[in-house]
């Protein structure tokens, strides 16, 4: 098998499964809005890598071509979003849970 192959076989194995991992969760909180079990400091910090990494595939996608960094745009992307959807509802209902 050609190592080209196996790279692009690989990133798209890794990029559904983290997509996988990932999507449930937040589904879960859009639907319910419950979010007491999500830790604050470690979704911050998963979410950063989300995007440090969504910002390396997009630079390079732009510096070695589309093929190279497009698992980790895309992925990363996904991931990010559903991070910021997630951590929008954690902090609104954070601050509700004060008053």
């Amino acid at each position: 098998m050609n190592s080209d192959v196996l790279y692009h076989i690989l990133g798209w194995l890794g990029s559904i499964g983290l997509i996988l991992g990932y999507l449930p969760q937040a589904i879960q909180t859009i639907r319910t809005r419950q979010t007491d079990g999500i830790s604050l400091p470690g979704f911050i910090m998963m979410s950063v890598g989300s995007f440090c990494f969504m910002c390396q595939g997009l630079m390079l996608c732009i510096q070695q071509g589309i093929g190279v960094g497009i698992f980790f745009f895309i992925t990363n992307f996904i991931t990010a979003t559903c991070a910021a959807i997630i951590f929008c509802i954690k902090m609104r209902n954070d601050h509700f849970k004060k008053k």
